[in-house]
């Protein structure tokens, strides 16, 4: 059925919801295959086929997608993660010094800056999101994967949430996620309160020399806003629209970025940003403008570029709000 109607990966997609709605491993689908289904079973299969041929993905339908060898769960909130952002993971654990402290903007997931932390168990981080709900599944994710303790979540859009309750040290250990995030995540992890003022991340009020970071990174939306309606279905239709457009030249996000991204890193800190395969020009001359040093054009394995990393070299740091 997906096939005929021209789903590249049909096969796949369907022995993928065929397992998820059966609840049998890939193993188990191949070696009985032969066995017949009960009726229940079967409407499964067919309410999950029929969801999948109206272009939502199978990563959507079955609630989570792998991204550098880990399983992120998924919301209506998140993107899901992509190959092609794995070259952003690579540059960060690269470029992270021992200890060191990560800002991620527009977390989603969480999955760049929870890889990260896998890789990089000596490094914290704090990420936000406008998205609550993106935020829940942040913090499900990253008690899935064993590093709650050392990444922070705060809500609100870009750089703002950090001006209003900077950049601590991590939390103590069991002292958790914000309870702030307000909703389940999915994967049955329930957020803890933050901790009291003076204790793990701080209470609050600007610490001179501990609340910057060594690296920003994020994954920004950069597709112009035209574009986005001509996007295939399985992505306009399904992706939260905030994640995507990125204003009418696609380029909104990164001017923030540029402009208020010395004010969080310590000297010689580093960031490192997605960017569209023809942005390469734009978003380094607006690091350049905005005094970054060594910005560069990272090309991805097709040829197309896809990151941008500059140097904070002019010593500047955070003014009080």
């Amino acid at each position: 059925m997906l096939g005929r109607l021209g789903f590249d990966s049909a096969a796949l997609d369907a022995k993928r919801l065929t397992s998820f709605a059966l609840g049998l491993s890939d193993l188990e689908i191949a070696t009985r295959e032969g066995e017949a289904v009960d009726e229940a079973g079967a409407q499964r299969v067919v309410e999950l086929l029929q969801r999948r041929l109206t272009g939502e993905s199978v990563a959507r339908i079955v609630g989570e997608r792998e991204f550098y060898g880990l399983a992120f769960g998924l919301n209506a909130a998140t993107l899901e993660p992509r190959p092609e952002t794995e070259m952003l993971v690579d540059l960060a654990i690269a470029a992270l010094p021992g200890g060191g402290r990560l800002l991620d903007l527009g977390t989603g997931t969480g999955a760049i800056a929870i890889a990260v932390l896998v890789n990089r168990p000596d490094a914290t981080a704090l990420a936000t999101d406008l998205s609550a709900e993106a935020l829940a599944a942040a913090s499900g994710n990253a008690a899935r994967h064993g590093v709650e303790d050392k990444i922070a979540f705060l809500q609100g859009s870009w750089f703002e949430p950090v001006g209003a309750s900077p950049h601590p040290n991590p939390p103590l250990k069991g002292e958790g996620t914000p309870s702030s995030l307000g909703q389940s995540s999915g994967l049955n992890v329930e957020p803890k309160p933050l901790p009291l003022e003076g204790r793990g991340w701080g209470g609050g009020k600007p610490q001179p020399d501990t609340d910057l970071f060594d690296l920003i990174i994020s994954n920004p939306p950069y597709i112009t806003s035209a574009v986005v309606e001509t996007l295939a279905p399985e992505v306009r239709d399904f992706d939260p629209r905030l994640a995507l457009d990125g204003g009418p030249d696609g380029l909104a996000p990164y001017r923030i970025i540029a402009a208020e991204a010395a004010r969080y890193l310590s000297p010689g800190g580093r960031v490192l940003v997605e960017i569209g395969y023809d942005q390469g020009a734009a978003v380094t001359a607006l690091f350049v403008a905005a005094g970054f040093g060594n910005v560069a054009v990272h090309r991805d394995l097709a040829g197309l570029d896809r990151v941008i990393s500059a140097h904070h070299i002019n010593g500047i740091t955070r003014t009080a709000r």
